[in-house]
This record gives structure tokens, sequence and C-alpha cells, in this order.
């Protein structure tokens, strides 16, 4: 694993979000690097466990690390200056899938929260809500019925602490981070709670 102090925060969430009993997503985690930009990415999903495939409610984390964030690291690796910060670009998208109806968006706004706890000096601010139509392929038969999905994106700006710099075994990022993970598990459990009408999962855990 990278000494980075980017991996470092990955790995606090990780501890996070299995501390609150959150299940990854198989096959959803990638680390990938803006060849032209610069731009690193880390993509990651958690559901909750006994959901079934595709889970009814799950969510998507993506954390970027900008050019300028490591810029500003490397000045302060290099010349021990900290003009400004370095930062993470946070996401959390909460999806509810696997609706067979339109859902009622009114319930899921008064069932969820508009910021989440602070992480650090910020919050992820909610940013807007997304219903998404899935039509069933016609050439398939076994795709008969239509599915419907609802995305709700939360967005924030995590800077840096000095001392997390400094040193990558501080306890600072698994204290900012703890809250992050009981706060995600508790929303999708409340997603979860409303009761819409869910298609059965794929596989032979279907609720």
């Amino acid at each position: 694993m990278l000494d980075h102090v980017f991996t470092d925060a990955i790995s606090a969430l990780r501890d996070a979000f299995e501390a609150a009993f959150l299940e990854r997503q198989a096959f959803e985690e990638h680390f990938q690097v803006d060849v032209l930009l610069g731009d690193v990415t880390w993509e990651t999903s958690y559901g909750l466990p006994g959901e079934g495939q595709p889970p009814r409610v799950v969510a998507h984390v993506t954390f970027d690390w900008p050019t300028w964030s490591q810029t500003a690291y490397r000045r302060w690796y290099v010349d021990e200056e900290l003009e400004s910060p370095p930062a993470i670009e946070m996401e959390i998208v909460l999806r509810v899938q696997r609706l067979a109806e339109t859902p009622d968006i009114n319930r899921i706004y008064e069932s969820i929260p508009t910021a989440s706890p602070l992480v650090g000096e910020g919050r992820l601010e909610r940013a807007g809500l997304t219903v998404e139509v899935i039509h069933p392929d016609p050439s398939d038969p076994t795709e008969i019925e239509l599915s419907y999905a609802v995305e709700v994106t939360y967005e924030g700006l995590y800077e840096l602490a000095e001392e997390t710099l400094a040193d990558g075994t501080s306890s600072v990022l698994d204290d900012h981070f703890g809250a992050l993970g009981g706060w995600v598990a508790s929303t999708l459990v409340r997603l979860g709670d409303l009761r819409f009408a869910f298609l059965p999962a794929d596989d032979s855990t279907a609720e």
C-alpha cells in the first residue's frame, strides 16, 4: 500500500464503515488516476448486510485527490510550508433501488438529513435527488417489469490537519471519519425501512 495521506484517509473510512457493520460490495471498488490532469479518484460501495444482490439500499462513496491538493502536500512534505491545507473532495450517493413503483419523493426527503455530522471542520451537504426509471430490454423475455431507483447526493470538502500530514498513524483521521460510518449506516436503515414496494433480488437471499 502506498504511504500517502490519501490512502490513510481511505483506510480510516474503511475502518469506520466496517465498524458500523456495513458490507462492502464486491467488484465495486476502483482506484484511478487521470493521466491528463493528474487527479486521483477512489470509489467504493457499501450496503446493509443481508440485502441480496443488488441490495435495496447502497452508499456509493467517491474520494477525489485533486492536483492542487497534491501540490500543497508536496510543498509541505519537501519545504515544510503549509500555505493552504490539502483537501479531499468527498461525495456520498445514497441509492434506493429495485423499487417496483414510482417512489414518494417527499417521504424520502423527510427521512434523510440535510447534512452529515461534522467530518473534521466541515460537513457533507445534501446536493440533490434524482429519480431513475429502468426500462426492461424488449429482447429479453426474463425482463418484464419496470423498476425505479432514487439517488440522493451529499458533497463536501475534507481539509487535512497538519498533524495528520506529519504522522500517518495519528488518530485524527479515525476520529473524523468514525462518525461518518454510523451516519451512513443509520441513514441507509431509515431508507430501507420506508414501506415502498421492492422487486425481489436476483440471488437466493431475496427478502
